[in-house]
């Protein structure tokens, strides 16, 4: 291998802009040995978008991402990058000549090459001098050009997946798509990692499209986040649209723990244990899912609608997490307070909640 570089810090580089395309999904479906696994999923990541593919295992986020990628063919629908149909009825556009990067959630870096090596291993198509370059402006982008000599083994779980993040934009792809890419880190790196991907993704502003089973990370870093079920496309929109105005039980209760009670619609509302709430817009007799956050639960002493006997009590850090006896029904009710709201003796008290925060879904 070629080793005429330089491996000291320079300045710092501002990352090359690459030229963002648009990623779009048309009426994707795919099958895996009889089994439907995307159904009908149609989605557009707009150029510079930072979009999260959300969902549980199984959920098709994914395969989803194969096929942007050409690793997968659907079984029919089309992609389409910059409205140029790449994937088809008919085209198949192969994986290399899709102006995509890739990078997998164990970060697949070789590891007989050297740091530098592995950044240059995808410029094949520029001469030695210009790779090497190129690869070294990735590394100083993600701020490792003086690990340009060392080998993967020789760093730590964080440096490792900045070194993938620099090998995935050296070509300056138009997409980039990061299949859980942060999976692997411990709890305490991955919020630095993530938020230094996010900036660099932020600086080149190319269309990122980001697979992740956790709903907090979607939230952090997403302009948008479409969330998947059973192959289908449930919900897209911004965190707040997901959170505040779920469109379904499914996509309130994988944004936040809930309490979920069955109901049905009388006189224009619905009755809870925690309240009634006006559901007009559905006929009298309709059966609802209702759910209401933990969060939502307030607790007192005293002051508030509802009497309420605590059952237990957990200790979270800054938050007590409480189960809560209350009239109207056999479950308890959960509920996420301040730790120091309530002393350690407190075990009747009353809860409240605003009749905004009670969400009624429809029965599937």
């Amino acid at each position: 291998m070629d080793k005429a570089y330089s491996v000291h810090q320079d300045a710092p580089r501002t990352a090359s802009v690459t030229f963002a395309a648009r990623l779009a999904f048309e009426d994707i479906r795919h099958d895996y040995h009889g089994k439907e696994t995307i159904r009908g999923v149609s989605l557009t990541a707009e150029p510079g978008e930072v979009l999260c593919l959300l969902g549980p295992s199984g959920s098709g986020k994914t395969t989803l991402l194969r096929i942007a990628a050409g690793i997968e063919s659907q079984t029919s629908g089309r992609v389409l990058i910059n409205d140029r149909e790449v994937s088809g009825p008919s085209v198949f556009v192969p994986p290399e000549k899709r102006g995509i990067g890739l990078m997998f959630q164990d970060f697949a870096l070789f590891p007989h090459l050297s740091v530098l090596d592995n950044v240059r291993f995808g410029l094949t198509a520029l001469p030695a001098k210009d790779a090497i370059a190129e690869a070294m402006a990735s590394l100083q982008r993600v701020g490792l050009a003086h690990y340009a000599d060392k080998y993967p083994h020789a760093l730590s779980g964080g440096e490792q997946q900045r070194v993938a993040l620099a090998r995935a934009l050296a070509p300056r792809p138009s997409v980039l798509l990061m299949d859980e890419p942060f999976s692997g880190l411990d709890s305490r790196l991955k919020d630095t990692v993530r938020a230094d991907t996010l900036a660099i993704l932020r600086e080149t502003r190319a269309t990122a499209v980001v697979v992740t089973h956790d709903a907090e990370e979607a939230m952090r870093m997403a302009d948008r986040i479409a969330l998947l079920k059973g192959g289908s496309l449930v919900q897209l929109g911004t965190s707040e649209d997901l959170y505040r105005r779920p469109k379904s039980l499914f996509a309130a209760g994988f944004f936040s723990e809930i309490n979920q009670f069955s109901a049905v619609v009388e006189d224009g509302g619905v009755e809870t244990p925690l309240g009634r709430v006006d559901c007009s817009a559905l006929s009298d007799g309709t059966p609802v899912d209702v759910a209401v956050r933990l969060s939502a639960v307030g607790v007192q002493n005293e002051g508030g609608a509802i009497p309420a006997r605590i059952v237990s009590r957990r200790f979270a850090g800054v938050v007590d997490i409480l189960e809560l006896a209350v009239p109207g029904t056999e479950r308890t009710v959960r509920a996420r307070i301040r730790s120091d709201i309530l002393s350690q003796h407190d075990r009747n008290v009353t809860i409240s909640v605003e009749a905004k925060d009670i969400l009624v879904f429809e029965k599937a």
